[in-house]
């Protein structure tokens, strides 16, 4: 079955072109200057973006870029391209010839520039799976309105089928549990499981992000599958950014009272489908420092599902059925 006018896209958040503080400021003005991002009052906030954030956090965020930065660059976009070579191939094996193109919400390869590029090639349908398990406005949605937005200036809109989130699909479960499972078979297995998601501020949920409720769902299904007593592990948010209240607990303050406590600890970031700075740097490196001075016996880090086969596997159980129905049979 093939359709060459259809087209699936993977989109991620996105990564600065180089681990520099000239590329992370590029990149941090184009995210925080994002509404779905940052809600405070415009005016008020590009002043605080512009004689404050911007001149101060992009030399030390070069600083951890540059610390995971890999030879295929940014971890995040090699680990997407990768996804959408190995998606594609899996729908291949199963009699589904559908191209998939990597896209990033902020930076590149912008989706933009990829669906544009894709219309003037004479794509007519895209499907998009935004590879956020759980729903949010600041990234989801975030997604969803670069390509409304590109609709707006589109004469001849394509057809869309927008996938919203996946944090209950029983093979992402899977697939996450039999990550997890794996690390202990070669690792072994500590004292406590915490499950740290990306945090949002907490009036974001108190409006009706769905985020947080999504994230305990997933979390629940995790451990439940794993068979993990109530005391063996825990959910947290990281990645809190300013003065405001984010969603708790925090996961600096509970690795905080565990490490204190001496137990030993394995982290795992369930809302990350690739392994990335908030991975890598802040979750692997920066809070197994805290950790291990508050006292903690041991910390690991259990990676993302980047290219894992379930993972893939999940994806195209996510796609092929939006597909079947455009397909020409040859």
């Amino acid at each position: 079955m093939t359709n060459k006018k259809t087209a699936i896209i993977l989109a991620n958040l996105g990564t600065p072109d180089a681990p520099t503080p000239t590329a992370v400021r590029a990149y941090l003005r184009e995210f925080l200057s994002d509404t779905r991002v940052i809600e405070i009052p415009k005016l008020i906030w590009q002043v605080i973006l512009n004689c404050f954030v911007l001149t101060t956090r992009p030399k030390r965020v070069a600083e951890a870029y540059d610390s995971v930065w890999t030879a295929d660059g940014s971890p995040l976009l090699a680990i997407l391209k990768q996804q959408a070579q190995d998606l594609q191939t899996r729908l291949s094996h199963q009699g589904i010839h559908t191209p998939v193109y990597a896209a990033t919400t902020y930076g590149n390869p912008s989706i933009k520039s990829v669906m544009t590029q894709l219309m003037a090639d004479g794509v007519e349908s895209f499907v998009v799976l935004p590879l956020f398990p759980q729903y949010s406005a600041t990234s989801t949605a975030a997604a969803f309105d670069k390509i409304f937005k590109l609709m707006l200036d589109t004469r001849n809109v394509p057809q869309l089928q927008l996938i919203k989130d996946y944090h209950d699909h029983p093979l992402y479960i899977e697939a996450l549990a039999q990550s997890v499972e794996r690390y202990w078979q070669a690792h072994g297995r500590a004292d406590k499981l915490l499950m740290s998601f990306h945090g949002i501020p907490k009036p974001y949920a108190d409006k009706g992000d769905p985020y947080p409720e999504q994230c305990r769902t997933t979390a629940v299904l995790l451990a439940d599958r794993l068979g993990l007593a109530s005391d063996a592990w825990a959910i947290s948010f990281q990645s809190r950014f300013g003065a405001q209240e984010w969603l708790k607990p925090y996961t600096d303050e509970l690795l905080a009272e565990w490490g204190q406590a001496g137990v030993s600890v394995q982290v795992m970031s369930p809302a990350f489908s690739a392994d990335c700075l908030e991975t890598l740097e802040e979750l692997a490196v920066e809070n197994r420092d805290h950790f291990l001075q508050a006292g903690g016996k041991s910390y690991d880090y259990i990676p993302a599902l980047n290219t894992d086969p379930l993972h893939i596997d999940m994806m195209a159980d996510l796609v092929k059925w939006r597909l079947i129905d455009r397909y020409d049979h040859a």
